[in-house]
């Protein structure tokens, strides 16, 4: 199998669980939600999508043949050469539109802890450590267990509540961006007071102005 990927980049992870964690992103490119042309946005499941996931023109992006040219993609962009405390979060646009167990496979024997950041329409390939979900309202969830569910609230038509019996470790909400991202801060955080199972997610890589 193939891969197209937007880019590859190291940074700090800036949200959920492993907030501060230093991490590759490998961003795969297209998306089963929107195709990530703005003259598209008025037809796609998810319209607040603030990602560019479209091409392959990002650092580190490209065309690649098989699961271990991506895979020693992403090793290069791990600084220093060493193995210890290694992650690589797959996201996109949907990575499960490509992420395979042959690539998880691949990159497990390069020494990374392997998370995916998803939207939860797609079946995931076994071996992954980490599983993030961010479920999109008017789009079919077929993964309905993980590590974390990450909520981007408000969204229209769905209260946080109806995820709250499915199988995840953590349940986190994530104030939608944008003009009213204030007000949509304080709504999350009245949210989460009320319901304490929620737990208040802040992305710090915008406030730190980092990838």
């Amino acid at each position: 199998m193939s891969y197209i990927v937007k880019e590859i980049f190291y940074t700090l992870q800036g949200e959920g669980f492993h907030t501060g964690r230093p991490a590759v992103f490998c961003r795969f490119a297209s998306c089963n939600l929107w195709t990530g042309r703005e003259q598209d946005r008025h037809r796609a499941i998810c319209k607040f999508c603030d990602t560019d996931f479209v091409g392959t023109d990002g650092v580190g992006g490209g065309h690649f043949r098989s699961a271990e040219q991506l895979a020693d993609a992403v090793e290069q962009a791990w600084p220093g050469g060493g193995h210890e405390n290694r992650m690589v979060v797959c996201t996109g646009g949907e990575p499960l539109l490509q992420l395979d167990r042959v690539l998880v496979e691949a990159l497990h024997l390069r020494g990374f802890y392997v998370a995916i950041e998803t939207n939860g329409t797609r079946p995931a390939p076994d071996g992954i450590d980490w599983i993030c979900v961010s479920p999109k309202i008017g789009a079919p969830l077929l993964l309905t267990s993980g590590d974390e569910l990450k909520l981007v609230y408000p969204q229209d038509g769905g209260d946080p509540e109806q995820f709250e019996q499915l199988d995840f470790g953590s349940f986190r909400l994530s104030p939608m961006d944008g003009p009213a991202v204030r007000e949509n801060t304080a709504a999350a955080v009245e949210y989460c007071l009320k319901r304490p199972k929620w737990r208040l997610n802040l992305q710090t890589h915008k406030f730190l102005g980092i990838p």
